[in-house]
């Protein structure tokens, strides 16, 4: 009952846990009558969403040739990309943002005078299928041959099931929690009674080898493999 009623109270607080153990416990004896320890958690997952974004630019003494250079190398960007295989409806393009280039003087100074204008736009991809999204994200730079400024952004992996491992994960979690608060209880001549407090730590999703934790937690987007870690730190009475 005590390991149901955490899972219920932590799920509605939207917190979160995993489904593999990991690492130590930290253990504190509060005078006589209770303990807290904290029970892991670790569980690997494999991202199955991908994100990527390019960017290119063209720039003229002219406005009007500036934005004409730009639109036709967004033609020549859906072409590329749809070579590839990529819908053209998974191609966001964004607006065109346009900076003006100014004349500097000798001193290093900047003037009121508009030398040159560039203008870029962004394109970005959202896939599941992730290893042709991350071969296009290389061969992307192939598009400056056709003399577009292209560059090609790190791609982010993201793991959009996390939800659906609440339950579980929390359950692991808590299980550890309680086991090691059982055991030190034995070993003291005692066992466990009543909780009293439950808190879960912030949830660390990284690259799946990384040992890396933070006090903010972290969100890994760079690797494909990850690993989510998390801990809940639980406190029980100690009855003799």
């Amino acid at each position: 009952m005590v390991t149901i009623l955490l899972a219920a109270l932590i799920v509605m607080g939207g917190i979160v846990a995993s489904t593999y153990k990991v690492a130590d416990s930290l253990v504190e004896i509060k005078g006589t009558n209770f303990i807290t320890v904290s029970g892991s958690a670790r569980q690997q997952i494999t991202s199955d969403l991908m994100v990527w974004t390019g960017s290119f630019s063209a720039q003229s003494a002219i406005l009007k040739e500036a934005y004409a250079k730009l639109n036709a190398d967004q033609e020549k960007v859906k072409a590329f990309l749809s070579s590839k295989g990529i819908p053209e409806e998974q191609m966001i393009f964004s607006s065109i943002s346009t900076n003006p280039i100014y004349e500097v003087t000798p001193s290093g100074m900047y003037t009121m005078n508009v030398m040159a204008y560039r203008l870029e736009m962004r394109v970005e991809i959202s896939s599941t299928e992730l290893e042709k999204l991350t071969r296009v994200s290389r061969e992307v730079t192939e598009l400056i041959n056709e003399g577009i400024e292209f560059q090609s952004w790190q791609p982010q992996y993201f793991y959009t099931k996390i939800a659906d491992l609440k339950v579980s994960m929390l359950a692991e979690a808590t299980k550890d929690a309680k086991a090691r608060a059982e055991q030190i209880a034995v070993n003291t001549g005692g066992k466990i009674g009543k909780l009293r407090s439950a808190k879960m730590g912030v949830m660390q999703i990284t690259p799946a080898n990384s040992t890396e934790v933070s006090d903010y937690g972290i969100n890994d987007t760079s690797s494909i493999e990850k690993a989510i870690t998390a801990i809940v730190t639980a406190s029980f009475e100690i009855e003799d």
